[in-house]
Protein backbone atom coordinates (compact mmCIF):
# COMPACT_ATOMS: atom_id res chain seq x y z
CA UNK A 1 0.00 0.00 0.00
CA UNK A 2 1.52 3.52 -1.17
CA UNK A 3 0.95 6.31 1.80
CA UNK A 4 0.50 10.12 1.04
CA UNK A 5 2.05 12.56 3.51
CA UNK A 6 -0.55 14.90 4.89
CA UNK A 7 1.65 17.72 3.52
CA UNK A 8 1.43 16.60 0.10
CA UNK A 9 -2.53 16.33 0.10
CA UNK A 10 -4.67 19.10 -1.26
CA UNK A 11 -6.98 20.17 1.51
CA UNK A 12 -9.33 21.57 0.13
CA UNK A 13 -12.76 19.86 -0.23
CA UNK A 14 -14.10 16.93 1.00
CA UNK A 15 -11.76 13.90 -0.71
CA UNK A 16 -11.18 10.37 0.20
CA UNK A 17 -7.66 10.99 -0.08
CA UNK A 18 -7.83 13.64 2.78
CA UNK A 19 -9.94 11.69 5.10
CA UNK A 20 -7.58 8.79 4.71
CA UNK A 21 -5.00 11.30 5.69
CA UNK A 22 -6.67 12.73 8.50
CA UNK A 23 -7.52 8.61 10.16
CA UNK A 24 -3.94 8.07 9.57
CA UNK A 25 -3.06 11.43 11.60
CA UNK A 26 -5.14 10.75 14.41
CA UNK A 27 -3.61 6.93 14.22
CA UNK A 28 -0.28 7.75 15.13
CA UNK A 29 -1.59 10.89 17.52
CA UNK A 30 -3.16 7.93 19.78
CA UNK A 31 -0.46 6.34 19.74
CA UNK A 32 2.07 8.69 20.72
CA UNK A 33 -0.36 9.35 23.86
CA UNK A 34 -0.51 6.25 24.84
CA UNK A 35 3.42 5.72 24.55
CA UNK A 36 4.09 8.86 26.34
CA UNK A 37 0.88 7.85 29.61
CA UNK A 38 3.17 4.33 29.48
CA UNK A 39 6.42 6.26 30.05
CA UNK A 40 4.86 8.47 32.77
CA UNK A 41 3.21 5.83 34.56
CA UNK A 42 7.29 4.08 34.94
CA UNK A 43 8.81 7.87 35.73
CA UNK A 44 11.89 6.85 38.01
CA UNK A 45 14.13 10.28 39.05
CA UNK A 46 16.82 7.38 39.25
CA UNK A 47 17.13 7.76 35.59
CA UNK A 48 18.33 11.21 34.97
CA UNK A 49 20.96 11.08 37.46
CA UNK A 50 23.48 11.15 35.52
CA UNK A 51 21.94 14.49 34.60
CA UNK A 52 21.57 15.97 37.73
CA UNK A 53 24.55 15.24 39.30
CA UNK A 54 26.69 18.45 37.13
CA UNK A 55 24.24 21.00 38.47
CA UNK A 56 25.63 22.14 42.08
CA UNK A 57 29.15 22.36 40.38
CA UNK A 58 27.42 24.43 37.20
CA UNK A 59 25.91 26.55 39.99
CA UNK A 60 28.78 27.63 40.72
CA UNK A 61 30.60 30.93 39.78
CA UNK A 62 33.60 30.18 37.34
CA UNK A 63 35.04 34.07 38.18
CA UNK A 64 36.86 34.57 41.41
CA UNK A 65 35.34 37.72 43.04
CA UNK A 66 37.57 40.76 43.29
CA UNK A 67 37.14 43.78 45.54
CA UNK A 68 35.50 46.59 44.21
CA UNK A 69 37.92 49.88 43.33
CA UNK A 70 38.07 52.55 41.72
CA UNK A 71 40.54 55.09 40.29
CA UNK A 72 41.34 56.63 43.47
CA UNK A 73 41.17 53.79 45.98
CA UNK A 74 45.26 54.35 46.62
CA UNK A 75 44.64 58.28 46.62
CA UNK A 76 41.87 56.92 49.64
CA UNK A 77 45.01 55.10 51.35
CA UNK A 78 47.14 58.06 51.07
CA UNK A 79 44.81 60.31 52.35
CA UNK A 80 44.88 57.68 55.73
CA UNK A 81 48.38 58.13 56.48
CA UNK A 82 47.88 61.97 55.76
CA UNK A 83 45.23 62.05 58.28
CA UNK A 84 47.15 60.25 60.77
CA UNK A 85 50.48 62.17 60.35
CA UNK A 86 47.90 65.32 60.85
CA UNK A 87 47.30 63.80 64.32
CA UNK A 88 43.58 64.45 63.52
CA UNK A 89 41.24 63.44 66.32
CA UNK A 90 38.03 61.04 65.88
CA UNK A 91 35.27 62.81 64.26
CA UNK A 92 31.62 61.41 64.37
CA UNK A 93 30.14 61.69 60.59
CA UNK A 94 27.05 60.36 59.25
CA UNK A 95 24.92 60.94 55.85
CA UNK A 96 22.15 61.52 54.22
CA UNK A 97 20.47 59.59 51.42
CA UNK A 98 21.37 60.38 47.75
CA UNK A 99 18.58 61.20 45.55
CA UNK A 100 18.85 60.62 42.10
CA UNK A 101 16.00 62.45 40.29
CA UNK A 102 16.17 61.24 37.12
CA UNK A 103 15.97 57.47 37.60
CA UNK A 104 18.62 56.18 35.35
CA UNK A 105 21.05 55.63 38.38
CA UNK A 106 20.04 53.18 40.45
CA UNK A 107 23.39 52.84 42.62
CA UNK A 108 23.89 52.73 46.94
CA UNK A 109 25.64 56.57 46.84
CA UNK A 110 25.36 56.44 50.93
CA UNK A 111 26.85 52.89 51.00
CA UNK A 112 29.77 53.84 48.71
CA UNK A 113 30.30 57.17 51.08
CA UNK A 114 30.15 54.93 54.38
CA UNK A 115 33.25 52.73 52.57
CA UNK A 116 34.83 55.53 51.07
CA UNK A 117 34.90 57.02 54.63
CA UNK A 118 36.43 53.98 56.24
CA UNK A 119 38.61 53.62 54.10
CA UNK A 120 40.14 56.50 55.50
CA UNK A 121 40.01 55.28 58.98
CA UNK A 122 41.68 52.34 58.45
CA UNK A 123 45.49 53.76 60.05
CA UNK A 124 44.36 56.82 61.58
CA UNK A 125 40.80 56.19 63.19
CA UNK A 126 39.88 60.00 61.60
CA UNK A 127 35.81 58.99 61.23
CA UNK A 128 33.47 57.03 63.07
CA UNK A 129 30.30 56.69 61.26
CA UNK A 130 26.82 57.26 63.27
CA UNK A 131 24.49 54.55 61.18
CA UNK A 132 21.13 55.59 62.29
CA UNK A 133 18.36 55.94 59.66
CA UNK A 134 14.31 55.59 60.25
CA UNK A 135 12.45 53.87 57.29
CA UNK A 136 8.77 53.85 58.30
CA UNK A 137 8.20 51.84 55.17
CA UNK A 138 10.83 49.16 56.06
CA UNK A 139 11.50 48.57 59.67
CA UNK A 140 14.65 46.20 59.81
CA UNK A 141 15.93 44.13 63.25
CA UNK A 142 18.39 47.05 63.77
CA UNK A 143 15.77 49.88 63.52
CA UNK A 144 13.54 48.35 66.04
CA UNK A 145 15.73 47.61 68.59
CA UNK A 146 17.53 50.72 68.80
CA UNK A 147 13.88 52.32 68.81
CA UNK A 148 13.27 49.86 72.08
CA UNK A 149 16.48 50.63 73.81
CA UNK A 150 16.38 54.58 73.02
CA UNK A 151 12.79 55.11 74.66
CA UNK A 152 14.29 52.52 77.76
CA UNK A 153 17.10 54.77 78.21
CA UNK A 154 19.24 51.95 77.61
CA UNK A 155 21.57 52.77 74.69
CA UNK A 156 23.46 56.28 74.15
CA UNK A 157 23.11 57.89 70.76
CA UNK A 158 26.27 60.02 70.20
CA UNK A 159 25.39 63.39 68.06
CA UNK A 160 27.78 63.63 64.88
CA UNK A 161 29.58 66.40 64.59
CA UNK A 162 29.37 66.50 60.68
CA UNK A 163 27.15 64.67 57.62
CA UNK A 164 27.24 64.44 54.00
CA UNK A 165 24.83 65.53 52.01
CA UNK A 166 24.22 65.80 48.04
CA UNK A 167 22.55 64.37 45.08
CA UNK A 168 23.39 62.85 41.71
CA UNK A 169 22.78 66.26 39.90
CA UNK A 170 21.58 65.32 36.08
CA UNK A 171 22.45 62.28 33.57
CA UNK A 172 22.95 63.95 30.22
CA UNK A 173 22.24 60.81 27.95
CA UNK A 174 23.60 60.21 24.33
CA UNK A 175 25.91 64.17 24.50
CA UNK A 176 27.83 62.87 21.81
CA UNK A 177 26.80 59.67 19.69
CA UNK A 178 28.07 59.07 16.10
CA UNK A 179 27.04 56.15 13.72
CA UNK A 180 29.05 54.82 10.49
CA UNK A 181 27.56 52.01 7.99
CA UNK A 182 28.36 51.20 4.64
CA UNK A 183 28.04 48.39 2.36
CA UNK A 184 28.13 46.46 -0.83
CA UNK A 185 26.33 44.78 -2.65
CA UNK A 186 26.40 42.39 -6.17
CA UNK A 187 24.43 39.47 -7.70
CA UNK A 188 25.95 36.86 -5.31
CA UNK A 189 27.42 39.09 -2.54
CA UNK A 190 26.11 41.31 -0.01
CA UNK A 191 28.47 43.00 2.86
CA UNK A 192 27.89 45.50 5.17
CA UNK A 193 29.65 47.22 7.90
CA UNK A 194 28.67 49.48 11.04
CA UNK A 195 30.19 51.25 13.22
CA UNK A 196 28.83 53.37 16.70
CA UNK A 197 29.78 54.77 19.62
CA UNK A 198 27.94 57.20 22.36
CA UNK A 199 28.61 58.66 25.40
CA UNK A 200 26.64 60.11 28.81
CA UNK A 201 27.62 62.72 31.05
CA UNK A 202 27.09 61.96 35.17
CA UNK A 203 27.34 64.22 37.40
CA UNK A 204 27.13 64.56 41.61
CA UNK A 205 27.07 67.65 44.00
CA UNK A 206 28.18 66.66 47.33
CA UNK A 207 28.87 69.32 50.34
CA UNK A 208 29.51 68.80 53.87
CA UNK A 209 27.66 69.76 56.46
CA UNK A 210 27.36 70.98 60.73
CA UNK A 211 24.76 68.71 62.31
CA UNK A 212 24.44 70.41 64.77
CA UNK A 213 23.17 73.60 63.08
CA UNK A 214 22.14 71.73 59.67
CA UNK A 215 23.97 74.51 58.10
CA UNK A 216 26.08 73.14 54.98
CA UNK A 217 29.90 74.73 55.52
CA UNK A 218 30.44 77.01 53.09
CA UNK A 219 33.59 75.97 50.98
CA UNK A 220 33.20 72.45 51.96
CA UNK A 221 31.73 71.16 48.48
CA UNK A 222 32.58 69.03 45.56
CA UNK A 223 31.03 69.18 41.81
CA UNK A 224 32.49 66.62 39.65
CA UNK A 225 30.98 64.82 36.04
CA UNK A 226 32.19 61.11 34.46
CA UNK A 227 31.81 60.34 31.24
CA UNK A 228 30.24 56.91 30.60
CA UNK A 229 31.08 55.28 27.16
CA UNK A 230 29.56 52.85 24.67
CA UNK A 231 30.43 51.56 21.31
CA UNK A 232 30.10 48.88 18.70
CA UNK A 233 30.62 47.62 15.54
CA UNK A 234 29.23 44.80 13.33
CA UNK A 235 29.95 42.89 9.97
CA UNK A 236 27.28 41.45 7.84
CA UNK A 237 28.33 38.86 5.39
CA UNK A 238 25.34 37.16 2.76
CA UNK A 239 25.96 35.24 -0.24
CA UNK A 240 23.61 33.14 -2.83
CA UNK A 241 24.06 29.84 -3.84
CA UNK A 242 21.78 29.26 -7.23
CA UNK A 243 18.51 30.86 -7.11
CA UNK A 244 17.34 29.17 -4.05
CA UNK A 245 19.15 29.16 -1.50
CA UNK A 246 21.44 31.79 0.79
CA UNK A 247 24.26 31.99 3.77
CA UNK A 248 24.27 34.98 6.11
CA UNK A 249 26.53 35.62 8.76
CA UNK A 250 26.55 38.69 11.20
CA UNK A 251 29.30 39.13 13.67
CA UNK A 252 29.57 42.03 16.66
CA UNK A 253 30.99 43.49 19.35
CA UNK A 254 29.56 45.78 21.58
CA UNK A 255 30.75 47.02 25.51
CA UNK A 256 29.21 49.76 27.70
CA UNK A 257 30.70 51.58 30.66
CA UNK A 258 28.51 50.66 33.76
CA UNK A 259 27.25 53.33 35.94
CA UNK A 260 28.32 51.51 39.33
CA UNK A 261 32.09 51.88 39.11
CA UNK A 262 31.37 55.67 37.36
CA UNK A 263 29.83 56.68 40.84
CA UNK A 264 31.96 55.00 42.85
CA UNK A 265 35.23 56.81 41.41
CA UNK A 266 33.01 60.27 41.63
CA UNK A 267 32.67 59.44 44.98
CA UNK A 268 35.86 58.35 46.20
CA UNK A 269 36.59 61.76 44.40
CA UNK A 270 34.24 63.73 46.44
CA UNK A 271 35.29 62.25 49.86
CA UNK A 272 39.26 62.98 49.07
CA UNK A 273 38.02 66.19 48.31
CA UNK A 274 35.84 67.18 51.29
CA UNK A 275 37.78 65.40 53.88
CA UNK A 276 41.04 67.19 52.74
CA UNK A 277 39.41 70.87 52.69
CA UNK A 278 38.00 70.39 56.13
CA UNK A 279 41.23 68.83 57.75
CA UNK A 280 43.22 71.57 56.10
CA UNK A 281 45.50 68.85 54.26
CA UNK A 282 46.92 68.92 50.97
CA UNK A 283 44.64 66.60 49.65
CA UNK A 284 45.67 66.78 45.86
CA UNK A 285 49.11 65.24 46.39
CA UNK A 286 47.08 61.97 46.84
CA UNK A 287 45.43 62.43 43.87
CA UNK A 288 48.70 62.58 41.07
CA UNK A 289 48.87 58.75 41.09
CA UNK A 290 49.89 57.13 37.83
CA UNK A 291 47.48 54.17 37.93
CA UNK A 292 44.63 56.49 37.25
CA UNK A 293 45.47 56.41 33.77
CA UNK A 294 43.35 54.01 31.64
CA UNK A 295 45.85 54.00 29.29
CA UNK A 296 47.95 52.41 32.11
CA UNK A 297 45.53 49.98 33.38
CA UNK A 298 45.00 48.66 29.64
CA UNK A 299 49.06 48.20 28.95
CA UNK A 300 48.87 46.16 32.42
CA UNK A 301 46.31 44.26 31.40
CA UNK A 302 47.97 43.19 28.10
CA UNK A 303 51.64 42.65 29.63
CA UNK A 304 49.79 40.18 32.43
CA UNK A 305 48.02 38.21 29.06
CA UNK A 306 51.27 38.37 26.73
CA UNK A 307 53.62 37.48 29.86
CA UNK A 308 52.25 34.12 30.54
CA UNK A 309 52.40 32.01 33.56
CA UNK A 310 55.79 32.12 34.12
CA UNK A 311 56.45 36.02 32.95
CA UNK A 312 53.73 36.79 35.53
CA UNK A 313 55.55 34.82 38.21
CA UNK A 314 59.12 35.90 37.34
CA UNK A 315 57.44 39.77 37.78
CA UNK A 316 55.61 39.53 40.83
CA UNK A 317 58.38 37.60 42.34
CA UNK A 318 60.67 40.35 42.04
CA UNK A 319 58.43 42.80 43.21
CA UNK A 320 58.00 40.47 45.90
CA UNK A 321 61.89 40.68 47.02
CA UNK A 322 62.06 44.68 46.38
CA UNK A 323 59.40 45.15 48.66
CA UNK A 324 60.41 42.98 51.81
CA UNK A 325 57.73 39.88 51.69
CA UNK A 326 60.87 37.57 50.18
CA UNK A 327 64.57 37.52 50.25
CA UNK A 328 66.64 37.91 47.76
CA UNK A 329 68.16 33.85 48.54
CA UNK A 330 64.17 33.23 47.63
CA UNK A 331 64.24 34.13 44.02
CA UNK A 332 63.79 30.38 42.38
CA UNK A 333 60.51 30.12 44.46
CA UNK A 334 57.66 28.17 42.32
CA UNK A 335 54.61 29.48 42.33
CA UNK A 336 53.11 26.88 44.76
CA UNK A 337 55.79 26.93 47.02
CA UNK A 338 54.46 27.32 50.63
CA UNK A 339 57.15 30.84 51.03
CA UNK A 340 55.92 32.13 48.26
CA UNK A 341 52.04 31.37 48.79
CA UNK A 342 52.46 32.63 52.20
CA UNK A 343 54.52 35.97 51.25
CA UNK A 344 51.57 36.51 48.62
CA UNK A 345 48.53 36.33 51.25
CA UNK A 346 50.73 38.68 53.40
CA UNK A 347 50.95 41.56 50.06
CA UNK A 348 47.35 40.86 48.86
CA UNK A 349 45.93 41.16 52.59
CA UNK A 350 48.45 44.35 52.92
CA UNK A 351 47.19 45.75 49.29
CA UNK A 352 43.23 45.40 50.33
CA UNK A 353 43.34 42.50 47.46
CA UNK A 354 41.55 39.92 48.00
CA UNK A 355 43.54 37.07 49.62
CA UNK A 356 43.98 33.89 47.45
CA UNK A 357 47.44 32.98 47.57
CA UNK A 358 47.97 32.97 43.77
CA UNK A 359 49.03 35.49 41.03
CA UNK A 360 45.34 36.96 39.18
CA UNK A 361 45.20 40.26 37.60
CA UNK A 362 44.72 42.40 40.87
CA UNK A 363 47.74 40.87 42.61
CA UNK A 364 49.89 41.59 39.35
CA UNK A 365 48.20 45.13 39.04
CA UNK A 366 49.48 46.14 42.92
CA UNK A 367 52.68 44.31 42.78
CA UNK A 368 54.00 46.24 39.36
CA UNK A 369 52.27 49.68 39.99
CA UNK A 370 55.35 51.35 40.77
CA UNK A 371 56.86 49.17 37.74
CA UNK A 372 56.15 52.08 35.25
CA UNK A 373 55.97 55.95 34.83
CA UNK A 374 54.10 58.24 32.91
CA UNK A 375 55.21 61.34 31.06
CA UNK A 376 53.14 64.41 31.06
CA UNK A 377 50.97 63.14 28.01
CA UNK A 378 50.53 60.15 29.96
CA UNK A 379 52.74 57.88 27.52
CA UNK A 380 54.92 55.33 29.23
CA UNK A 381 58.71 57.05 30.05
CA UNK A 382 59.61 54.13 32.06
CA UNK A 383 59.31 50.26 32.16
CA UNK A 384 61.05 48.31 34.84
CA UNK A 385 62.58 49.00 38.97
CA UNK A 386 65.55 51.24 37.35
CA UNK A 387 66.09 53.74 35.41
CA UNK A 388 67.11 51.97 32.00
CA UNK A 389 64.21 51.66 30.28
CA UNK A 390 64.21 48.02 29.90
CA UNK A 391 62.18 44.76 31.50
CA UNK A 392 64.19 43.89 34.39
CA UNK A 393 63.59 41.24 37.21
CA UNK A 394 66.49 42.08 39.27
CA UNK A 395 64.94 43.96 42.08
CA UNK A 396 67.09 46.17 44.84
CA UNK A 397 67.40 44.64 48.40
CA UNK A 398 64.84 45.64 50.56
CA UNK A 399 65.65 48.85 52.95
CA UNK A 400 66.90 47.14 56.28
CA UNK A 401 64.18 47.65 59.57
CA UNK A 402 67.09 49.05 61.30
CA UNK A 403 67.02 52.38 58.98
CA UNK A 404 63.90 53.05 59.88
CA UNK A 405 63.11 55.63 62.48
CA UNK A 406 61.97 53.42 65.79
CA UNK A 407 59.32 55.59 67.21
CA UNK A 408 55.91 55.33 69.00
CA UNK A 409 52.57 57.81 67.48
CA UNK A 410 50.32 57.39 70.98
CA UNK A 411 46.94 59.36 70.05
CA UNK A 412 43.52 59.98 71.97
CA UNK A 413 40.61 58.77 69.32
CA UNK A 414 37.87 60.32 71.21
CA UNK A 415 35.76 62.40 69.11
CA UNK A 416 36.42 65.84 69.55
CA UNK A 417 36.42 69.19 67.40
CA UNK A 418 39.73 69.36 65.51
CA UNK A 419 43.26 70.71 67.07
CA UNK A 420 41.80 70.87 70.50
CA UNK A 421 43.07 68.40 73.14
CA UNK A 422 40.26 66.97 74.61
CA UNK A 423 39.25 67.15 78.67
CA UNK A 424 37.44 64.67 80.34
CA UNK A 425 34.84 64.41 83.26
CA UNK A 426 34.98 61.97 85.89
CA UNK A 427 33.77 58.58 84.36
CA UNK A 428 34.08 59.33 80.33
CA UNK A 429 35.62 56.74 78.72
CA UNK A 430 38.74 57.26 77.03
CA UNK A 431 39.90 55.90 73.55
CA UNK A 432 43.64 55.79 72.55
CA UNK A 433 45.53 54.04 70.11
CA UNK A 434 49.44 53.11 69.61
CA UNK A 435 51.29 52.48 66.29
CA UNK A 436 55.01 51.54 66.00
CA UNK A 437 57.26 52.36 62.84
CA UNK A 438 58.60 48.67 63.58
CA UNK A 439 57.50 45.04 63.77
CA UNK A 440 58.32 45.68 68.29
CA UNK A 441 56.63 43.99 71.50
CA UNK A 442 54.13 46.69 72.53
CA UNK A 443 53.42 47.12 76.38
CA UNK A 444 51.11 49.89 77.27
CA UNK A 445 50.24 51.38 81.07
CA UNK A 446 47.87 54.09 82.64
CA UNK A 447 48.55 56.02 84.94
CA UNK A 448 46.15 57.58 87.20
CA UNK A 449 46.23 61.06 89.38
CA UNK A 450 47.46 59.65 92.03
CA UNK A 451 50.30 57.97 90.37
CA UNK A 452 48.90 54.48 90.77
CA UNK A 453 50.20 52.07 87.44
CA UNK A 454 47.68 49.67 85.65
CA UNK A 455 49.01 47.45 82.87
CA UNK A 456 47.00 47.31 79.93
CA UNK A 457 48.47 45.65 77.48
CA UNK A 458 49.15 42.97 77.49
CA UNK A 459 46.09 41.40 79.14
CA UNK A 460 44.44 38.16 79.56
CA UNK A 461 42.09 39.25 76.28
CA UNK A 462 45.47 40.13 74.26
CA UNK A 463 48.25 37.91 75.37
CA UNK A 464 50.41 38.32 72.08
CA UNK A 465 52.76 41.94 72.19
CA UNK A 466 54.39 41.60 69.08
CA UNK A 467 52.18 44.20 66.96
CA UNK A 468 53.49 44.94 63.07
CA UNK A 469 54.33 48.21 62.03
CA UNK A 470 52.13 50.81 60.91
CA UNK A 471 49.52 49.26 62.11
CA UNK A 472 47.15 50.66 64.48
CA UNK A 473 46.64 49.20 67.94
CA UNK A 474 43.47 49.86 69.77
CA UNK A 475 43.02 50.90 73.58
CA UNK A 476 40.71 49.53 74.42
CA UNK A 477 39.88 47.38 71.20
CA UNK A 478 36.39 49.15 70.90
CA UNK A 479 35.69 47.86 67.41
CA UNK A 480 35.61 44.49 69.48
CA UNK A 481 32.36 43.10 70.96
CA UNK A 482 34.35 42.04 73.75
CA UNK A 483 37.33 44.77 74.51
CA UNK A 484 38.64 42.99 77.65
CA UNK A 485 38.27 46.61 79.76
CA UNK A 486 36.87 49.86 79.80
CA UNK A 487 39.35 52.63 80.17
CA UNK A 488 37.34 55.33 82.53
CA UNK A 489 38.93 59.00 83.87
CA UNK A 490 39.07 58.94 87.19
CA UNK A 491 39.56 61.44 89.85
CA UNK A 492 39.78 65.22 88.92
CA UNK A 493 43.63 66.12 87.69
CA UNK A 494 45.96 64.46 85.10
CA UNK A 495 46.32 61.65 83.73
CA UNK A 496 48.24 60.17 81.86
CA UNK A 497 49.33 56.61 79.50
CA UNK A 498 52.68 55.50 78.46
CA UNK A 499 53.59 52.65 75.86
CA UNK A 500 56.98 51.20 75.72
CA UNK A 501 58.12 49.13 72.66
CA UNK A 502 60.90 46.53 72.31
CA UNK A 503 62.69 44.46 70.15
CA UNK A 504 62.22 41.33 71.76
CA UNK A 505 60.24 40.05 74.49
CA UNK A 506 60.66 41.89 77.46
CA UNK A 507 58.33 40.41 79.68
CA UNK A 508 60.96 37.83 81.16
CA UNK A 509 63.92 40.52 81.93
CA UNK A 510 61.19 42.97 83.73
CA UNK A 511 61.14 42.64 87.59
CA UNK A 512 58.66 40.55 89.09
CA UNK A 513 56.57 43.57 90.30
CA UNK A 514 55.83 44.44 86.39
CA UNK A 515 55.15 40.69 85.96
CA UNK A 516 51.93 40.27 87.39
CA UNK A 517 48.40 40.26 86.55
CA UNK A 518 46.99 43.01 83.73
CA UNK A 519 44.40 45.18 84.84
CA UNK A 520 45.61 45.96 88.33
CA UNK A 521 47.73 48.00 90.14
CA UNK A 522 51.07 47.77 89.79
CA UNK A 523 52.81 47.39 93.51
CA UNK A 524 55.76 49.08 94.80
CA UNK A 525 56.11 51.53 91.14
CA UNK A 526 54.94 55.01 91.38
CA UNK A 527 54.21 57.25 88.19
CA UNK A 528 55.29 57.21 85.08
CA UNK A 529 59.24 57.61 85.83
CA UNK A 530 58.82 54.73 87.85
CA UNK A 531 57.70 52.87 85.23
CA UNK A 532 60.68 53.80 82.87
CA UNK A 533 63.25 53.71 84.91
CA UNK A 534 62.17 49.31 85.46
CA UNK A 535 62.29 49.36 81.66
CA UNK A 536 65.43 50.92 81.52
CA UNK A 537 67.07 48.92 84.58
CA UNK A 538 66.02 45.62 82.63
CA UNK A 539 66.53 46.64 78.99
CA UNK A 540 68.87 49.33 79.02
CA UNK A 541 68.25 52.89 77.84
CA UNK A 542 68.51 51.89 74.13
CA UNK A 543 66.63 48.50 74.38
CA UNK A 544 63.09 50.62 73.95
CA UNK A 545 61.48 53.49 72.81
CA UNK A 546 58.22 55.21 74.99
CA UNK A 547 55.65 57.23 74.05
CA UNK A 548 53.54 59.10 76.52
CA UNK A 549 49.83 60.79 76.77
CA UNK A 550 48.65 63.23 79.33
CA UNK A 551 44.92 64.10 79.60
CA UNK A 552 43.16 66.61 81.59
CA UNK A 553 39.79 65.14 84.32
CA UNK A 554 37.37 67.35 85.56
CA UNK A 555 34.42 66.94 88.15
CA UNK A 556 31.55 65.95 86.72
CA UNK A 557 29.11 68.61 87.14
CA UNK A 558 25.70 67.74 88.95
CA UNK A 559 22.31 67.77 87.37
CA UNK A 560 19.76 70.61 87.99
CA UNK A 561 17.13 70.08 90.05
CA UNK A 562 13.13 71.10 88.95
CA UNK A 563 14.19 74.45 89.84
CA UNK A 564 17.15 74.76 87.47
CA UNK A 565 19.65 75.23 90.54
CA UNK A 566 22.63 72.81 90.65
Amino acid sequence: MEYTTPAAVAWGGDTPARNNALRRVGHWLLLGTAVLASGCGQLDARRHISAHEPVTTMNRPVVRPVRSISSFSDSLSCMDHMLRAAELPTTLISSKQFPDFSGRVPVAVKDMVVTSLSQMSHLSNAFRYVDYEVDIARQDTVQNLTTILLNNNQMQLQRPALYVSGAIAFVDQNVASQRKTVGASSDRVDLGYSNSNSATVVALEVHLGDFRTRTIIPGLDSANEVVIGGAGEGLDLAGRIGNNYGVRFNVGRDYAMGTGGALRTLVDLAMIELVGKWARVPYWQCLMLDQTNPNFQRQMRDWFNESGTSGQLRLVRSSLISRGYLSSSQGDLGANHPDMRSALARFQADTGVVVTGIIDFPTYEAALRDFVALGPEGALTRIGWSNTGHLTTAAAEPTPAATVPWSIDLQIENPQPAGMRPAFSEGDQIFLSATVSRTSHLYCYYVDTAGAVTRLLPNALQLNTLVSANQAVRIPDWMSANPGFILDAGKPGTEGAICMATAEDAMPKLPAELQGPALTAVKDVQGIPGLQQRFQQALGADGYVAQIMRWSVVGRKAPADSNGAN
